[in-house]
């Protein structure tokens, strides 16, 4: 409950000082296409979703600074080479949710159009590679990206669409290929204020 009443505390002072500082706070919600590179994985894009929420902060007429926090998840199949590490494992039940943390730089090219450039961080909050609880897992907990894409700016409206390439090996285990993330991520923000 005290998560609650300070969640809601917090967004009231946002909203507070967002009315005279350029300051905006919204949802998302969108999909995700995402391929791990390397044999291990079948070399494909992979749906799946993404749900949160954004902190837009008006620097000039021309930079604004957009923190993101959002949830995503992806089922991934395996390739021939993961197959030989894990044969228990199901070619369609790996499946990658994520905690991100992108800070985006948005510079405004047009009256409604931002490019949007920065790192990105993604925690793995659950790696399922197997209906086994035992199995060991194979990725990384933590996933460093470089982002850029582009954003639509209507007036309650947020459409994107942006590239994020991992910049980090996510295989855990040693003496092994490299394994990068890849995802083409769009959707449609809503400015609550």
């Amino acid at each position: 409950m005290k998560k609650i009443y300070g969640t809601l505390a917090l967004l009231l002072c946002l909203h507070g000082l967002g009315m005279g500082q350029g300051l905006h706070l919204g949802l998302k919600a969108g999909s995700d296409l995402q391929k791990i590179g390397g044999v291990s994985f079948k070399d494909q894009f992979n749906f799946g979703y993404h749900l949160g929420g954004f902190i837009e902060i008006k620097l000039n007429d021309k930079w604004a600074l957009q923190p993101e926090f959002y949830y995503s998840e992806t089922r991934m199949r395996r390739g021939d080479s993961l197959s030989a590490l894990y044969s228990s494992v199901d070619p369609f039940k790996i499946r990658l949710t994520y905690i991100n943390i992108p800070l985006l730089l948005n510079w405004k090219i047009a009256d409604q159009l931002s490019i949007q450039l920065g790192p990105k961080y993604g925690i793995l909050s659950n790696k399922s590679l197997s209906i086994r609880e035992n199995t060991e897992s194979a990725i990384k907990s933590g996933d460093l990206s470089a982002v850029a894409g582009l954003q639509i700016k209507l007036p309650k409206i947020r459409i994107y669409a942006r590239y994020q390439v991992g910049l980090n090996n996510i295989n855990e285990l040693p003496d092994q290929e490299k394994w990068k993330n890849q995802v083409i991520h769009a959707g449609v923000g809503l400015q609550l204020f």
